[in-house]
């Protein structure tokens, strides 16, 4: 099988499958894992694939995300004859049947049930866990001037919001909302957190943010935008890592 991925999370999925081999090319943003991805062709990036060249490439199947890949993009390639799949799982419970679903389109893996069942049984365990503590406020903030955060109808906050998290912007109509520095401060989170993807917060952003808007640094964290936003074969870290930060263990 000559497999394209054209989502980075999609492109990691698939080495941990135990397809790597099978991977014939990736975006220039599939960095992991890095021992695999330094070596596959790159045909551009996750909004403007070469898409000649991906045809070129005959792949037998073409994994795409619908949020990271653009519907034109994936149209094309449908009407140049090649097979397709796109998804996008917003909840910890649709992540787990992405992976049961790639594994079986790639010809099975036993490795797609275990990555799906610690999945499930992580989600389970973190949020009886968090059943038994006082909810935490956040503010998930992706993006600065303009300043975003995101709704329910993410995946960020659906594994937060696993671990006892209650997102102060999750009632917001758009998916990542644009919000303003007061709209932050009134919201008065407990925790905000600062993501390192897309917008690649630093330290020094959060030192800034506190002076901005009054709020001390013991309540700003950079947070891993990877863990909280890959879905795949890094859900099960990310569920962990969920309930670190919301239980305050940050380190």
């Amino acid at each position: 099988m000559r497999i394209v991925s054209l989502c980075p999370s999609m492109t990691e999925l698939v080495c941990d499958l135990g397809f790597g081999r099978e991977l014939v090319a990736c975006t220039k943003f599939c960095v992991h894992p890095e021992q695999r991805t330094r070596k596959l062709l790159k045909i551009g990036g996750t909004k403007d694939p070469k898409i000649d060249d991906v045809v070129a490439l005959s792949p037998d199947i073409v994994l795409m995300n619908d949020e990271e890949n653009r519907r034109e993009d994936y149209e094309a390639l449908r009407e140049m004859g090649v097979d397709c799949h796109s998804t996008m799982p917003r909840t910890i419970e649709e992540t787990a049947k992405m992976v049961r679903s790639i594994a079986a389109i790639l010809g099975g893996s036993p490795k797609g049930e275990e990555i799906a069942a610690d999945i499930e049984e992580r989600a389970q365990r973190v949020a009886t866990s968090a059943a038994e503590r006082d909810p935490v406020k956040f503010a998930y903030i992706i993006w600065s001037k303009p300043w975003m955060s995101v709704n329910r109808d993410t995946f960020a906050h659906a594994l937060l919001s696993n671990a006892g998290g209650e997102n102060v912007f999750g009632d917001r109509a758009e998916r990542y909302p644009e919000i303003n520095l007061e709209e932050l401060r009134e919201a008065d989170p407990d925790v905000i957190l600062l993501s390192t993807e897309p917008f690649p917060f630093k330290s020094h952003d959060a030192v800034d943010l506190s002076v901005e808007i009054s709020i001390h640094m013991d309540r700003i964290f950079i947070a891993d935008g990877e863990r909280l936003s890959w879905h795949g074969s890094r859900t099960p870290k990310g569920i962990d890592y969920a309930e670190a930060l919301m239980a305050g263990e940050t380190s």
